[in-house]
């Protein structure tokens, strides 16, 4: 019981430092206007949310406390009482209460008094402080906290009891639910090899239709995801299969960008090449740029291999950025008035055009992720990135397939950045930053390392998401940080983790013993 308790403690002092990060940074008030802004209420430019919004999501993260103290594998194997839990619940949430108390007082105080808080701190204003007390005095506004905090985490603990006792009765019903799936007209359609063609095709035709109907923002909004699915794939093939950690990715998405820009811009060289010989230039230069960077490095493992990847990536963007390359790249002006795509003649300038391309690019790639992966290169990825000291010993050339994993990464980086340069006209040195290999590294963690349609989730999830909520773009390190941490506990593996590969090769039913003794000749008496 004493254990218990003071995990309920430690638990509850976790959640009230995190409430009160919150408050102090004034995402209470963002989170609060995202809800509002669900229900078809949103808030005006000079205005604060409702009192209910924040009661909302408060009561989300202590529902969260009470359920984390009295839901664990512990209490599901030894049933705990109901009365231990609440006890648990209470704990945690007391705990968290004290803390926004104080964190109440303290500041609704000195907001009492006439200090400006945004000296301290920007974003935690008089009118978000007034939020946080429900317009209430200091010592008021602090005891609803509080005692919202116990009875909701209270509320949790009794939901995780429930929820608990409830559990078999779900597993028994899942099982019928399968078992019943598998014998009905649903297990024919599953088996159906023709299924997977039809969904297919639906795939393609959604592909087709939906472009010319979201309009020029939101098909450069998904214009920009599927470049990023494209750097996750080839990132992917790097981190999540063969096992090397590589922070610099950003570098040959550069590559690809200025291969391509240099090629076929105007200025500075006036060559101005035709777009699909340009591409191929940009693909082959950052396959190169991998194999020359991978030949002195690729000796290196693990935290070693992460740091001088890290600096190519810095050296390129400064490269490019100096004036020592100013008469090759224009420096920090950039690269513009970068040719578009044409095909037969006809010019791809609009929208539509850019995200077909774009969506042709990106089922290519992951045709060609998809077939490498289930190869016998992948195989030998995986044994590497499983341990790459037993690979060698049982025969792999672990050099070579490391080598060839940085030239095919490196390969679909430098196919988005042609893209990317070809659709915005422009491409400059602060587009390649080390915030792009970390938001890359970000989608590939979140999505499922080594899992193909982990990518395009994790691309969706950190990419497509952040621009339709757009409130939360002043917090977007915070929620990529969160994100992570929440995804390690709940989801180690990624929001669509990669399966464990089969590699039995099913044997043949064994045939029937014949008898092949010889017939006995003639009858004896």
């Amino acid at each position: 019981m004493k254990t218990s308790l003071q995990n309920s403690v430690r638990n509850g002092v976790v959640f009230g430092v995190v409430i009160v990060f919150l408050a102090l940074i004034g995402f209470l008030v963002i989170a609060a206007s995202l809800l509002q802004k669900m229900v078809g209420n949103p808030v005006g430019l000079t205005s604060m949310p409702s009192a209910a919004s924040l009661l909302v999501f408060l009561g989300f993260l202590h529902l969260w406390n009470g359920w984390r103290v009295s839901h664990n594998k512990e209490d599901i194997d030894t049933n705990v009482p109901l009365k231990t839990r609440i006890l648990r619940g209470l704990t945690a949430g007391v705990t968290t209460g004290l803390f926004l108390l104080v964190y109440a007082l303290v500041v609704g105080t000195i907001n009492e008094r006439g200090v400006d808080m945004r000296v301290y701190l920007s974003m935690l204003s008089s009118q978000s402080i007034d939020f946080f007390l429900f317009n209430q005095s200091p010592l008021v506004g602090g005891l609803i906290q509080f005692g919202f905090s116990a009875a909701a985490a209270v509320v949790g603990a009794v939901l995780a009891k429930f929820a608990d006792s409830g559990k078999d009765k779900v597993k028994s019903i899942q099982k019928a639910a399968v078992a019943w799936s598998d014998k009905s007209w649903l297990g024919k359609v599953k088996t159906n090899p023709y299924v997977s063609y039809v969904l297919i095709g639906v795939v393609l035709l959604l592909l087709v239709l939906v472009p010319r109907q979201w309009g020029a923002y939101w098909n450069y909004i998904m214009g920009t995801v599927g470049i990023y699915v494209l750097l996750g794939l080839g990132l992917n093939i790097i981190v999540g299969l063969s096992g090397q950690l590589v922070l610099g990715y950003v570098a040959f998405f550069a590559i690809g960008a200025y291969s391509f820009a240099l090629v076929t811009a105007p200025d500075p060289h006036n060559l101005q090449f035709n777009f699909w010989i340009a591409l191929v230039i940009a693909v082959l230069v950052s396959a190169l740029s991998g194999v020359l960077i991978g030949l002195p490095i690729l000796r290196l493992r693990g935290d070693y291999l992460a740091i001088v990847t890290l600096g190519f990536g810095e050296i390129i963007r400064i490269l490019l950025k100096s004036d020592w390359l100013k008469d090759f790249t224009l420096g920090p002006r950039g690269l513009r008035n970068i040719a578009g795509p044409t095909l037969f003649g006809r010019e791809f300038i609009g929208d539509i055009d850019f995200m077909y391309l774009i969506i042709l690019a990106v089922l290519l790639a992951l045709f060609i992720a998809r077939r490498v992966q289930d190869s016998t290169v992948g195989r030998a990825w995986l044994a590497i990135s499983q341990d790459e000291t037993v690979a060698q010993a049982t025969g792999v050339d672990t050099y070579k397939y490391k080598l060839l994993a940085l030239a095919i990464g490196a390969a679909f980086a430098g196919l988005g950045g042609a893209l990317f340069a070809s659709r915005n006209q422009f491409t400059g040195p602060e587009d390649h930053v080390l915030m792009v290999s970390i938001n890359v590294l970000c989608l590939v963690i979140v999505g499922g390392m080594g899992s193909i349609p982990g990518v395009v989730l994790g691309a969706f999830a950190l990419k497509g998401l952040p621009e339709i909520l757009r409130e939360l773009e002043s917090y977007r390190l915070l929620v990529f940080g969160a994100l992570l941490v929440v995804m390690m506990i709940l989801r180690p593996e990624g929001l669509w983790p990669a399966k464990r590969p089969n590699l039995e090769v099913k044997q043949p039913p064994p045939e029937p013993e014949t008898d092949t003794r010889p017939a006995a000749i003639g009858g004896g008496s």
